[in-house]
This record gives C-alpha cells, sequence and structure tokens, in this order.
C-alpha cells in the first residue's frame, strides 16, 4: 500500500475532523467528541503543529496524528517537556492496514529528530507497546495523583532519561474539552446514530485500572 505521510495543512482541517469522527464513532462511548478535540488542539499553545501529519491514499486523507507539549515533573521538582501523542486516527475501512503504525513510526522518528526526548500517551497497550511504549510503572511515571494508569504508556527517545527518579505526568490543558461545545460542534456533521458497543465497556474498564506494586 503506497501511503503518502505529510503535515497536515489548513485545507485538510475538514476532511480530517470528518475522518476522525468516523474513526471513533461509538468507540470509547455512545458518539465522540475527538473530532471537536482535533479542531480546537490547532488553537492550543501546547498544540506541535510540525508533528501533525495526515496519511493519504490515492489522494484521499485516511489517518492522521496528532501531539501536544506536556511535562514531567520528579520528586525534586525538576520539570522536563514531553510529548503527549493523541488522538491517532484511521477511518475504519482502513483499519488494521498498517496505516495507523506508518503514521506513528513515522511521527516518533520525526519527533526524535527534531529533539524530543519522551512520549507519554494514554491507551491500550497492545495498540502501542510494539512501537516500544512501556507501562509507565516501568519507568517510575505516575499520574498526577502517584498512580500508574493500566492505560497510561511511556516511549524514551532518548534512552535511559528518565533512569533513577520518580515523575508524575501533567497533560496538556488542551484535552480538557467542554462536552457541552463538543456536542454543538457536532452538529456540524451530518447526523449518525449513537449506540452501546463493547469496546466501551472494555474502554470504560482500561481507564479505571491501576498497575500496583505485589
Amino acid at each position: 500500500m503506497d501511503i503518502l505521510i505529510r503535515n497536515e495543512v489548513k485545507e485538510d482541517y475538514k476532511q480530517v475532523e470528518e475522518l476522525t469522527r468516523e474513526a471513533f464513532w461509538n468507540l470509547y462511548l455512545p458518539g465522540c467528541s475527538e473530532h471537536y478535540l482535533v479542531h480546537v488542539l490547532r488553537k492550543h499553545p501546547d498544540f506541535i503543529a510540525e508533528l501533525d501529519f495526515v496519511a493519504v491514499l490515492e489522494g484521499k486523507i485516511v489517518g492522521n496524528i496528532m501531539f501536544t507539549q506536556s511535562r514531567l515533573i520528579n520528586e525534586e521538582d525538576d520539570s522536563i517537556a514531553v510529548l503527549t501523542l493523541g488522538p491517532v486516527s484511521v477511518l475504519p475501512e482502513y483499519q488494521k492496514k498498517g496505516i495507523g503504525s506508518k503514521l506513528i513510526q513515522h511521527a516518533v522518528k520525526k519527533a526524535a529528530e527534531k529533539g524530543y526526548k519522551v512520549i507519554v500517551l494514554e491507551g491500550y497497550p497492545h495498540n502501542y507497546c510494539k512501537h516500544g511504549f512501556l507501562g509507565s510503572k516501568s519507568l517510575n511515571v505516575s499520574d498526577k495523583n502517584g498512580r500508574y494508569p493500566y492505560s497510561l504508556l511511556v516511549l524514551e527517545l532518548e534512552k535511559g532519561l528518565l533512569k533513577n527518579h520518580s515523575w508524575k505526568y501533567h497533560p496538556s490543558d488542551a484535552y480538557d474539552i467542554d462536552e457541552n461545545e463538543a456536542n454543538e460542534f457536532d452538529k456540524m456533521f451530518p447526523p449518525k446514530k449513537k449506540a452501546y458497543q463493547p469496546s466501551q465497556e472494555e474502554f470504560n474498564i482500561a481507564c479505571n485500572a491501576y498497575i500496583e506494586d505485589l
């Protein structure tokens, strides 16, 4: 499959929002708000435009990946800037064809070339461990409350950077979207039926699971 990966441009915005809506609709909850998140991220100061990529197949945008800047703070109150990955979206009919993996691999490579040292994300481990991400506890990176969510994953681009410290992850407030505004934004798109599916309960379990010491 001959996939072109390039930076998103303004002319892509609507198409990327549409594909993000299709990718996430009813996946994690009835409906979705990720297309609104994509819309607001671009205007946020933590958004990293140079790492905003689209995957193009035969002239059609079929995938997208975005990053923001967040922070890790250790027990000595030292702080380092890190990247937060997400969302990453692929149109449903093109999923499980390696497009998401190509986007992640390309973005990680570009991030390393530009001098970024750590990437953090919240997602399913089986989607990201194959790309080198580790469970946060393996690298002593907790959430703000000192706990280790099952879904919190970390990739060191500079190996050993996090060693010998305990870190707390402070994500950008770019992800704190207003659900009422998201619902209003969704009215700009063709109507879609909101429904329950098992992936929503799987996501709920993953979001509420933590790694504890034995």
